[in-house]
């Protein structure tokens, strides 16, 4: 079939995107899902900084290659069991095998055969169903029908609206999960996230589920640190301020159980590790480029039994947690809907990115 998307054919061009235009709308051949595949109609597709990190380049992926990761859809063909026609589902952005070591020890998001194929712009079975283009990351949600691995998918509520139900994707299942799954933060244990895009609001969502206090919330948009406040932090730091380490210290006591480094920049990590307290745990959620590399004082792991841990897909099942979290939703325990700052359409796409590289938005979603 025929389907209408937006393509990358060279990562790293200059901003602005909305002249640059390195998102090219075009018609594509899709090919029929093969075994254990289903197409998709897409409804929903969010806008995440690691699809503005291939396209400035600094996540590198094989080119050309039709982007989107965080995206919802109606399943229209079933070539897997469990899955019929009509079903409404959330693609997780890591296709887990269920069988190679990871995954059998109840890690999917570190799926071996996920990940590379991930890695060369394939479907699980390492095929490619679109004509001479890439997958990203086992989904490319930025088209009006994808062909997906039935492991990248989890049926969801069909009554949820699309707009919504894109961001258990990826921004909900990370943010959220990094506090619950890697960090497992207690009631009463003092938190800090920096960075307040999709995936650290989600953070700082899920520290507010469990009862984290205090919650401080670190950035550099005025707006955003205004929309933590109203998400349940109870101190914001401009992290434009020469001393928001300390500022973070001081409103939690000398210094975070938790601290949540959600930017992608090892010079954020570094100031996330500076104001974790002794004994405490740094995560980072972010994705920098290859080359960057952070360093910390070495004796401060041992003499003050410091953790820093990754944290990647949120550390989630996403089988298991994606129904969990839109339950809280409907409950109005994760109010993740406030996240949404605009739908755009696929012709806007370019502006869009524009947006999301100047901290102007949390999170568009592409409506179809």
């Amino acid at each position: 079939m025929i389907v209408r998307g937006a393509v990358l054919r060279e990562m790293g061009l200059p901003a602005p995107y909305a002249e640059s235009r390195p998102l090219h709308v075009e018609e594509l051949e899709l090919a029929p899902p093969g075994p254990g595949e289903l197409l998709v109609r897409i409804r929903a597709a969010g806008l995440c900084h690691s699809d503005l990190s291939v396209i400035d380049g600094s996540r590198p992926r094989v080119m050309p290659m039709l982007l989107g990761h965080e995206a919802t859809g109606e399943v229209v063909a079933s070539e897997a069991a469990g899955f019929a026609v009509g079903d409404v589902v959330a693609c997780a952005f890591v296709p887990a095998c269920g069988t190679c070591a990871p995954c059998a020890e109840g890690r999917p998001a570190l799926c071996e055969p996920g990940a590379a194929a991930n890695t060369a712009g394939t479907l699980l079975t390492g095929t490619h169903r679109l004509d001479g283009v890439h997958h990203h990351l086992g989904v490319s949600g930025f088209a009006d029908h994808a062909v997906i691995s039935a492991h990248s998918a989890v049926k969801i509520d069909p009554s949820l609206p699309p707009e919504v139900a894109a961001l258990f994707g990826c921004a909900v299942m990370t943010g959220v999960g990094a506090v619950v799954n890697t960090a497992q933060v207690r009631a009463g244990r003092s938190a800090v996230v920096f960075g307040l895009g999709g995936v650290g609001l989600s953070a700082l969502l899920g520290a507010v589920l469990v009862g984290a206090h205090p919650i401080v919330a670190v950035d550099v948009v005025p707006s955003k640190l205004a929309l933590a406040q109203e998400l349940g932090a109870t101190a914001i730091v401009d992290a434009r301020s020469s001393d928001a380490v300390e500022q973070v210290r001081a409103a939690t006591a000398g210094g975070a159980d938790y601290a949540f480094e959600t930017v992608g920049s090892a010079k954020v990590l570094e100031q996330a590790y500076a104001a974790t307290r002794r004994g405490g745990t740094t995560v980072t959620v972010g994705l920098p480029h290859p080359s960057q590399t952070f360093s910390v004082p070495a004796v401060s792991l041992v003499a003050e039994e410091r953790t820093v841990k990754g944290s990647y897909l949120g550390s989630s099942v996403p089988s298991r947690d994606i129904p969990r979290y839109v339950a809280l939703y409907r409950a109005g325990r994760l109010p993740v809907d406030r996240l949404l700052t605009a739908t755009v359409g696929l012709d806007d796409l370019n502006q869009a990115f524009d947006d999301l590289a100047a901290g102007s938005s949390i999170r568009q979603v592409l409506l179809f």
